[in-house]
């Protein structure tokens, strides 16, 4: 078993300067805050960083990808809006038709449970069934905001000042931007930001 010696690196963690002859440059990590700019790797080896201008172009993209997650979120509830407003639309006539008062939502349901004394009238599913494109589309916007929260996140974990910044001020253009607006009925969903889901 080899051992490493005081002052040599640890393999995987490649210091700029060190790099073997016939090598291409390495990516230097650090698990510490730090302010490098040549050398660092941005989540993939391949996302490199070998000059100023590169690192400058590397955080005008992470603004940009804070400031589409932004979107997203907003994105997410008009659509899941639009989806209420169209199912609200044939619930209603299915109501009117049907003419009976059947509890529908869970305060509903805890009222009934108490006037009769009987447990059993909570449903495991509350609310209208979302048809299975409107679900399709919810559930791919969901994933697309996961994915992009994370690939976020380990922007963040590269410990680097600039990088982190970037991402604080996307999240904060972004926000200003598409939250021009506060939606008084939906402020407990409305408040999750960034890797909250």
């Amino acid at each position: 078993m080899a051992h490493q010696h005081a002052g040599h690196d640890m393999p995987g963690h490649d210091m700029p300067g060190h790099d073997m002859p016939g090598m291409g440059p390495k990516c230097s990590m650090s698990m510490l805050w730090n302010t490098n700019i040549i050398d660092t790797c941005i989540v993939f080896p391949q996302w490199h960083i070998s000059s100023h201008t590169g690192f400058v172009l590397s955080c005008l993209v992470i603004v940009g990808l804070g400031v589409l997650y932004e979107y997203l979120r907003v994105f997410q509830r008009q659509v899941d809006r639009r989806i209420a407003l169209s199912l609200g639309k044939g619930k209603s006539r299915a109501r009117s038709s049907s003419g009976r008062n059947s509890p529908t939502n869970a305060s509903d349901f805890e009222e009934a449970a108490l006037l009769t004394g009987r447990r059993t009238l909570k449903p495991s599913k509350i609310g209208t069934p979302v048809p299975p494109f409107a679900r399709a589309l919810r559930a791919s916007l969901y994933g697309v905001s996961v994915f992009l929260s994370f690939f976020l996140m380990l922007v963040f974990m590269t410990y680097n000042a600039y990088l982190i910044l970037a991402v604080v001020v996307g999240a904060v253009i972004g926000h200003f931007i598409f939250g021009s607006h506060v939606d008084f009925d939906n402020l407990d969903t409305a408040k999750n930001g960034m890797f909250c889901h």
